[in-house]
């Protein structure tokens, strides 16, 4: 942001945050990490001790119809969270590895997201960032011309462990 030049950002801080808000999202229906849990406690062969292939896509239904990580909540107002990251734009979640055994499972998750810290038309029109003088001057040096700032990215990414036991009911 300081030199305005478009250069992405990244910060152990901003994982840290990344990594808290997936793992103290406790709404089932809702977080990517509890349905993914719930795809893999329901499925995995436990005989042959694999993730079935035939089953894959209820991994990616899992993902597809979950609400990806945001910084939306309440607190997120006043932890600054809501403003250094105020929309995920984009999320990649990889399953890193699977390990199943006789009476349980553990799954390595990587979450890399990415947001860009600009404000555009419909933002700036929002009371939650009109209302403010730092975001109409931020909107005013990204797109008045003669100053020109590049909105930049903000690169964040965690590892989780999912695991459960075979006879464990969600």
């Amino acid at each position: 942001m300081q030199h305005g030049n478009g250069t992405p950002f990244s910060s152990p801080h901003l994982n840290a945050a990344l990594k808290a808000q997936i793992l103290r999202d406790r709404e089932k229906e809702n977080s990517s990490r509890l349905r993914l849990q719930d795809a893999f406690s329901r499925n995995i062969d436990w005989k042959d001790k694999i993730f079935p292939e035939k089953e894959r896509q209820e991994l990616i239904d899992a993902i597809v119809f979950s609400k990806l990580p945001k910084f939306d909540r309440f607190q997120d107002n006043f932890n600054g969270m809501g403003i250094t990251v105020h929309d995920i734009w984009a999320t990649h979640i990889t399953i890193k590895s699977l390990q199943v055994d006789n009476e349980k499972y553990c799954a390595l998750v990587h979450y890399r997201v990415q947001d860009h810290f600009g404000l555009d038309d419909a933002d700036i029109r929002k009371v939650k960032f009109n209302q403010f003088r730092f975001f109409r001057i931020w909107f005013v040096l990204q797109h008045y011309n003669l100053f020109g700032f590049k909105p930049f990215m903000t690169n964040m990414e965690a590892t989780v462990k999912i695991s459960g036991r075979r006879d464990e009911k969600n």
